[in-house]
């Protein structure tokens, strides 16, 4: 597809609101998409087999959400020291073993952010450096609750969803162990 003209509505820290023009052989295909810089999603394992989830804070649906640890990509910032400085911050743990699980776009229809997927493991016990104003804390459970809060309806953030149960298909052997990112 030739590349879309594009004009600007809207320009905030973490992301701008453009308008694009794709044309097409049926006409010229106008969307607003919210562009936004990609993000990190941490896994992070304890060596006695439970995860450490947060409750985090969340303006924009009114209430507090279970999930996993999570943030935006800084400028040129490779996503994996976004997942190291991320899971700092948030919940005060460090990892000695990283490995990205994947990738995916959170809301492709409106919104270009891509996830990248990380798995922390060897966790050391440290000191969170929240941001101003955040309202989180850490939820340790074991992997199987964490699955059972899935099925509750107790964890209904998508990210945190998909990344648990993509871990857990590939613990129990369901799934590849290496996820083709090429395309």
């Amino acid at each position: 597809m030739p590349a879309p003209d594009e004009q600007l509505l809207l320009e905030t820290s973490r992301f701008r609101v453009v308008e694009r023009v794709q044309q097409a052989p049926a006409g010229p295909r106008t969307r607003q998409v919210v562009v936004h810089p990609g993000s990190v999603v941490i896994l992070p394992l304890l060596d006695d087999g439970r995860v450490c989830l947060i409750r985090n804070e969340r303006i924009a649906v009114g209430r507090t959400l279970i999930e996993l640890p999570a943030g935006t990509l800084d400028h040129d910032e490779p996503p994996a020291a976004t997942a190291r400085r991320e899971l700092q911050e948030e919940t005060g743990y460090s990892a000695t073993e990283w490995q990205e699980l994947t990738q995916f776009f959170a809301a492709p229809g409106i919104l270009s952010e891509r996830m990248h997927v990380f798995v922390a493991e060897r966790l050391i016990p440290g000191a969170t450096a929240r941001e101003p104003g955040e309202n989180i804390t850490n939820l340790e459970v074991p992997w199987d609750e964490a699955l059972a809060m899935i099925d509750r309806g107790e964890i209904e953030d998508a990210k945190t969803i998909a990344t648990l149960l993509l871990w857990d298909r590939r613990q129990r052997g369901r799934l590849s162990p290496k996820v083709d990112q090429s395309r």
